[in-house]
């Protein structure tokens, strides 16, 4: 399999942290977020409705990843913004358990180096020799 390839796999296999629990969280956000009020979860549910949509569009990008640096880009800087925010929040508070160090791997690690690669398939140039 040739590298683009690769990284069509990767990409689609990563999305489907962001699909699976967006989705979840949008409509059943309860299994989440349990002890919150009901206009809390309606905002938990509305920004898992945004982690569902980002998850749907990193997977429509796939099929033509090579050519698409620029929403692959846009989407990391989303992601790894709002992983920034979770970390200076898990700071404060305290919270490093699973629930915050698992989701903090994909937005701070995973997805920029998704993206490295990404930038690497569609200018292998600027990366030297293959």
């Amino acid at each position: 399999m040739n590298q683009e390839r690769l990284l069509q796999v990767a990409v689609a296999v990563a999305g489907l942290v962001p699909v699976s629990a967006g989705a979840t969280g949008a409509f059943w956000p309860e299994l989440f977020f349990a002890p919150i009020r009901p206009g809390g979860l309606t905002h938990a549910a509305y920004l898992s409705g945004l982690l569902l949509g980002i998850g749907l569009a990193f997977w429509s990008l796939i099929p033509d990843i090579a050519q698409k640096g620029r929403a692959f880009t846009l989407l990391t800087a989303i992601i790894f913004l709002g992983g920034l925010a979770r970390l200076l929040l898990a700071a404060r508070l305290g919270a490093w358990g699973p629930s915050v160090l698992l989701p903090l791997a994909m937005e701070l690690a995973v997805t920029p180096a998704l993206w490295l690669w990404q930038q690497r398939v569609a200018r292998p140039s600027l990366f030297g020799p293959e």
